[in-house]
């Protein structure tokens, strides 16, 4: 099974946005708005994601030096106003066909985890509207549900505090012994007690869930802090963090760590 092939939703999981599925049920084209971000759809397709939260794929493509400012900006000016930006990148050889299908769906992915994420504001939905990006890689909805609950229940497998994904990123001393990645290290070079995930997301020019995911990952490590209570506007339904984790020594015992992590989870 390929990654745009629907499968079944299993009966205990809810939908992500029931207006979702009936718009890809009526083959509708148009813009999805909500909250945090705009779905866009062709014959009930998605085809493009955007989200304030996510950095766009002109972020991703240019940031990493793959295509220079200047040339995707052009790419706008000349195909933009009849909506084919992604195919003059390709027909004028500034990128493969393969490169920018892979970066557009790593785009949409991303953009579309915060786009449907809960919020309390309405939905709508303007028929007839289409992105000036163009047809790239249209996937299901289905496909996009899927991937967006994955996401959600791998940020709480590592670490069941979502107040981490909106605090400002706050460092800890390392412990004896303990490593961290070369991209795990480029993320806390940008934290100082002020820059949030997403900040630190759009400063990288990376995907913002896999910022998050790697923030977790050291926040489960003791190294970077663990907010003791959610800040305003954080995704509700979790528990509040005990005072004791904030209290962890400089120099965490990461097996301690993780042994709480699991009793944690457990106690959900």
């Amino acid at each position: 099974m390929n990654a745009d092939t629907a499968a079944p939703v299993a009966p205990h999981a809810s939908r992500v946005s029931p207006m979702l599925v009936r718009l890809a049920d009526e083959r509708a084209t148009g813009a999805l708005l909500r909250d945090h971000g705009t779905l866009y759809l062709a014959e009930g397709r998605v085809v493009h994601a955007e989200s304030p939260a996510a950095p766009g794929i002109d972020i991703l493509l240019t940031a990493g030096g793959r295509l220079p400012h200047e040339g995707w900006r052009h790419a706008v000016d000349e195909a933009g106003a009849r909506r084919e930006v992604g195919r003059f990148l390709v027909d004028s050889g500034r990128i493969g066909g393969g490169e920018l299908e892979i970066c557009h769906l790593g785009a949409l992915y991303d953009a579309a985890f915060f786009a449907l994420a809960p919020g309390s504001g309405p939905t709508r939905f303007r028929y007839g509207v289409a992105h000036w990006i163009g047809p790239v890689r249209p996937v299901s909805a289905a496909a996009v549900e899927r991937e967006t609950r994955r996401r959600r229940e791998l940020l709480d497998q590592v670490w069941p505090y979502p107040a981490v994904d909106t605090a400002p990123v706050v460092p800890r001393a390392p412990g004896p012994g303990q490593s961290v990645t070369r991209r795990q290290r480029a993320l806390l070079e940008l934290a100082d007690g002020v820059r949030t995930p997403v900040s630190i997301a759009w400063a990288l020019g990376r995907p913002t869930f896999h910022t998050l995911l790697e923030i977790r990952r050291l926040a489960a490590a003791g190294l970077v802090e663990t907010p003791p209570d959610p800040p305003p506007g954080a995704r509700p339904g979790r528990p509040a963090l005990p005072a004791w984790i904030a209290e962890v020594a400089a120099d965490p015992d990461v097996a301690l760590l993780r042994r709480l992590r699991d009793a944690l989870k457990a106690s959900l």
